[in-house]
């Protein structure tokens, strides 16, 4: 038995449930990343030259030509890595530190949680946020149940009485879910750079950009 759509504003009694929702929300996009940036034309003539030249050094030894070209899908996994675990590092030691101070303490701002009824218990499934960082996560289970819909909605209907003209959110290439999800309310890409706040190489290197989207909360247009 499922029952979900139930949004409540962040509680103290989340936190170590919000946490993990945040850590794995993030990290789960370390492997797409690194897929889509192995299967690149040039990272896979690079892994096909490291794995001759080490077939050729070794003399002839299929090992370390399979040696040779792991490494480099070694580098390229570290790079990606890299980059989703520094920004949830800064995350968790400035917005995400004090949820209730930097969110629930502004009145621009607010963090609310999803709950579902499962077997009778109610548990935290998702979350979102809106202030000078946004956030938004669903756990797999309960993924294409409409449930990141509802939780875009609430973050919207919040800035809307807040009386924001525009919205404006950062998000990496390799979400393709959120993207596409973002789009279906109205975001449109705005710029796209590899400015990931990590080391310039590995950004360049995993061909992660950062996608900037914008929302206009109420149109501008002449009537």
């Amino acid at each position: 038995m499922f029952t979900a759509g139930c949004h409540a504003e962040y509680r103290p009694s989340d936190e170590h449930v919000v946490m993990s929702l945040f850590r794995d929300g993030i990290l789960e996009h370390v492997y797409p990343a690194f897929f889509k940036a192995m299967s690149h034309p040039d990272h896979v003539g690079v892994a096909l030259s490291l794995s001759m030249a080490g077939y050729v050094l070794g003399g002839s030894s299929y090992f370390q030509a399979l040696l040779f070209g792991s490494a480099w899908a070694g580098l390229l996994y570290y790079c990606c890595h890299e980059i989703y675990e520094g920004y949830m590092t800064r995350r968790l030691s400035t917005d995400m530190a004090d949820i209730q101070a930097n969110y629930l303490g502004n009145p621009d701002s607010s963090f609310w949680v999803a709950e579902a009824d499962a077997n009778g218990q109610s548990k935290v499934v998702g979350m979102v946020s809106y202030g000078e960082m946004s956030h938004a996560v669903v756990v797999f289970p309960w993924r294409r149940r409409n449930l990141g819909s509802q939780l875009t909605l609430k973050a919207l209907d919040f800035c809307k009485e807040r009386g924001y003209a525009r919205l404006i959110l950062d998000v990496s290439s390799p979400q393709t879910a959120a993207i596409s999800l973002y789009q279906k309310f109205g975001f449109v890409q705005t710029e796209c750079h590899r400015n990931t706040h990590a080391n310039r190489w590995f950004s360049k290197l995993a061909r992660i950009n950062v996608v900037h989207i914008q929302f206009h909360v109420f149109s501008t247009k002449p009537h």
